[in-house]
């Protein structure tokens, strides 16, 4: 199993069992501003590596005309998920799923979105692999494939800290580390991706949107 990605690595816990991450508290609303305009008017979106949920209680809450599906491969992480998730008492959030993005069989067969935030940089590279096998068979041509972090633009970071994290990443675990957008673009590609956009984001982050092709 990969481990739990999205904002729960660093999430303080409450009494009932909700984490809260900072960042998600800092980086929802640009999200939020580039996700209006990049997911369908309506349909299930997958958000894989959910972690602590508060993005995913925060966007269900500003997309109504959208079914929100979290999923996590951590136990941990559905809990707090699921705590955000009764707080806020919404009808188009659904209970998380486990997912584990390197499975080869996801609990579900079709979405009309994919999104997974902070996730491809604190996972092995299959773990990518898995993401562009699993959202291939998800998603219909023409559907969004919606990624968020920071990236390496043909072999050089984009900051300082973006380095800094970098090596932070690779010294917990080797088989972490900032991508290069080249090869998660090349791997795209291999599983019937175009890119459509990569926006720039706060904190030297970007938001990177693929297409399905037909």
């Amino acid at each position: 199993m990969t481990t739990s990605f999205g904002n729960a690595l660093d999430g303080s816990p409450a009494t009932d069992g909700a984490l809260t991450a900072p960042a998600a508290a800092r980086n929802r609303d640009p999200i939020l501003a580039v996700l209006r305009d990049v997911l369908p008017k309506a349909g299930t979106v997958l958000e894989l590596a959910s972690g602590t949920g508060e993005h995913a209680v925060h966007f269900a809450a500003a997309l109504p005309h959208l079914v929100w599906q979290p999923s996590d491969p951590d136990e941990q992480a559905r809990a707090s998920i699921a705590a955000h998730a009764a707080a806020a008492g919404l009808a188009n959030l659904l209970p998380p799923l486990e997912l584990d993005a390197s499975a080869p069989v996801w609990p579900l067969t079709r979405a009309d979105a994919v999104i997974s935030i902070n996730m491809i940089h604190i996972s092995p590279w299959h773990a990518t692999q898995g993401l562009m096998a699993g959202a291939t068979r998800l998603l219909a041509p023409g559907a969004p494939l919606y990624l968020y972090g920071p990236y390496r633009l043909h072999g050089q970071h984009t900051a300082p800290s973006n380095a800094a994290f970098d090596e932070s990443l690779r010294a917990r675990d080797p088989a972490w580390g900032v991508r290069d957008l080249d090869a998660v673009v090349a791997l795209a590609a291999e599983h019937g991706f175009g890119l459509e956009r990569a926006v720039a984001m706060p904190a030297n982050n970007l938001s990177v949107v693929f297409r399905r092709k037909p």
